[in-house]
């Protein structure tokens, strides 16, 4: 992003409020300034008055480095057809996930209309992701050019429609869930309709055929996946297909947020984000679309989110009834959760349900306990990971989500002293590290954690200022 020289003189300005440049890097592990893939005046000025805030400079050390890090060291723009292009990869892999992209830029959405680069950066994403999913809504990650073959090593031999443009196509409710929630995001927040243009529309009338041919009411539908692996989380059964299911109007899911394979294929946290998204989507039916089209969302909304509450519940040993995390519609259910959002844990973060909801308190209890498989407890923290890492890894973004869910203080307090304390030293979040010893880590670049413990940081000042 090439800065106007008025940009330059505030970017630097709010950099040298904080300590110069240099020494502001030394402290916080941002790369310099000159070497940032992004800067935006709007989000360098949010930083300086954030750690303001802050009391505990460890915290703020670590809000520094992390709430920026998508904008440091991730994202790519250009100009395609005379519009703004976005390429944000998720870090240590060189491709864009729909998920991954939409949930990194998140945070910076109350910002975009005070800074034209960053309202440019949002238009270009909006409109990248359209075109991604014009080239298959099936596919979850693309590459940057929409001609070249998959680069990722594990994809080369997947038994599956690949076409060019896709790095990875694991089927994924969620992967056309985020770009309508980023969409919408935008534009609630800034009233911009630039980039909701005729391709925009096209690609999310694309994502409502894809959900209703997904209810798979007739037929398979055209979408089947099989890889060579030796973990059963990248394998669907039955040629590809997934497992067996009653058609209830549920919208099958091949694979979790966390990019394994779903052992039941009504994956409820996903099947819920969509009802949302639908009602979204249908809000914003004036902008361009017709009476039939947000009719449709409307029904479509509907009818998932009644099929849910009928299919998608479970009782747990003591007859408590939670959420399920997966169903097929025969009755049968399982009760687990993982770290990846949209998850049980993180219903209202994705404006599913209110914290209060009963239903979802009960939920949230019995996530964070040994009722679910993936809860893990051990010397350094406790906290969700899911079957993507393995045993006794907790992802820090369970414990984000825990804290962004939450009114209890002791709750929160908590996380945020877990979270500090199990960066290895490092200044940032990880994709997972061990129960006993934060020192054995997984990714040591992951852009989404790192933002989103930046949005927490934000959110607690806000919320609950007292305990910054």
């Amino acid at each position: 992003m090439k800065l106007s020289k008025r940009e330059m003189l505030v970017t630097l300005a709010a950099i040298m409020a904080s300590g110069g440049a240099k020494a502001d890097t030394a402290r916080s592990g941002r790369p310099p300034i000159g070497e940032r893939k992004f800067v935006s005046p709007a989000i360098e000025q949010v930083i300086t008055q954030t750690k303001k805030k802050l009391k505990d400079k460890s915290l703020a050390a670590l809000f520094e480095t992390c709430f920026p890090n998508t904008l440091d060291t991730t994202v790519t723009t250009s100009v395609i057809n005379g519009k703004p292009d976005t390429f944000i990869i998720t870090g240590d892999i060189d491709a864009i996930w729909l998920r991954d992209s939409s949930a990194q830029v998140w945070p910076y959405l109350p910002y975009a209309s005070r800074d034209k680069a960053l309202t440019q950066l949002f238009q270009g994403l909006i409109g990248r992701q359209a075109r991604c999913i014009l080239i298959d809504p099936y596919a979850n990650a693309f590459m940057r050019d929409p001609a070249a073959k998959s680069n990722l090593e594990w994809s080369q031999e997947d038994d599956t429609e690949m076409k060019p443009g896709v790095a990875e196509r694991k089927w994924e409710i969620d992967s056309l869930c985020y770009p309508i929630r980023l969409a919408h995001g935008y534009w609630k927040a800034t009233g911009d309709t630039a980039p909701f243009d005729a391709e925009w529309r096209q690609a999310m009338q694309t994502v409502v055929t894809t959900f209703k041919t997904q209810q798979r009411k007739t037929d398979p539908g055209p979408y089947r996946f099989m890889r060579k692996a030796t973990s059963s989380n990248e394998m669907m059964p039955l040629n590809g297909y997934g497992a067996p299911t009653k058609k209830v109007g549920l919208i099958h899911s091949g694979f979790r947020p966390s990019d394994d394979a779903c052992v039941l294929p009504f994956l409820i946290p996903s099947n819920l984000f969509a009802a949302v998204s639908l009602r979204q989507l249908a809000e914003m039916s004036g902008l361009g679309f017709d009476a039939t089209f947000r009719a449709e969302c409307s029904d479509l909304a509907n009818e998932i989110g009644t099929a849910a509450a009928q299919y998608g519940k479970h009782r747990l040993p003591d007859g408590t009834i939670v959420w399920a995390y997966e169903a097929d519609g025969f009755g049968n259910t399982l009760f687990m959760d993982d770290a990846n959002v949209p998850s049980l844990l993180g219903l209202p973060y994705l404006d599913i349900c209110e914290k209060t909801d009963p239903l979802y308190q009960t939920t949230r209890a019995a996530v964070w306990s040994d009722a679910n498989p993936y809860f893990f407890k051990g010397r350094a923290a406790e906290g969700i990971g899911g079957p993507h890492i393995g045993m006794d890894m907790i992802w820090p973004m369970s414990l984000i989500m825990r804290a962004l869910t939450s009114d209890d203080e002791v709750e929160i307090t908590a996380s945020i002293n877990t979270l500090k304390a199990t960066t290895a030293d490092t200044g940032f979040m990880h994709e997972s590290f061990h129960k006993d010893d934060p020192t054995k880590f997984t990714r040591p670049w992951f852009a989404w954690a790192n933002t989103l413990f930046g949005e927490l940081v934000l959110d607690i000042t806000r919320r609950k200022s007292k305990l910054m």
